[in-house]
């Protein structure tokens, strides 16, 4: 039981499959606990998103001090993504990225919701809540969804 906790836990932390996809496999090939699935999952999810902030910033500042090229590039293609989601962050404020990373769909989960609250300046600590209550809300609805499919 506990190798395939592991498993879920560590399947949970890749950006392809993320609790989304580790979720539904743990009712499909193993006859787990759905709490412990749950626990699991959302625990694995939450992992990348305390690097994802720092890599991103690090590797920014990094591309932007060696090139004046891609520094013009990467500030175009934030300032880009800043003005496209404007409205939705200023309509809900920080809690659109709750929101965001809740609802259960391909590139709505802790990975991309990371990035989103990198490019619009939401306080690390603030996104970390923010994202972890979505995957609450996520697992959730994965969980019961799942358990309702097997």
């Amino acid at each position: 039981m506990v190798s395939n906790l592991l498993k879920i836990f560590f399947l949970s932390m890749l950006p392809l499959t993320e609790l989304r996809g580790s979720i539904p496999l743990a009712y499909g090939l193993y006859e787990l606990n759905p709490v412990w699935v749950y626990v699991a999952a959302v625990l694995g999810n939450i992992v990348p998103v305390f690097f994802i902030w720092i890599f991103l910033e690090k590797l920014s500042g990094w591309f932007m001090k060696r090139s004046r090229l891609i520094e013009k590039i990467l500030i175009f293609v934030f300032d880009r993504a800043r003005k496209r989601f404007y409205a939705q962050h200023k309509k809900f404020g920080d809690i659109a990225l709750m929101l965001f990373v809740a609802v259960p769909l391909p590139v709505t989960g802790a990975w991309t919701g990371a990035v989103a609250a990198w490019l619009f300046g939401i306080p690390y600590k603030r996104s970390v809540y923010l994202i972890f209550a979505g995957l609450l809300i996520s697992g959730f609805i994965v969980s019961l969804l799942s358990y309702w499919a097997f």
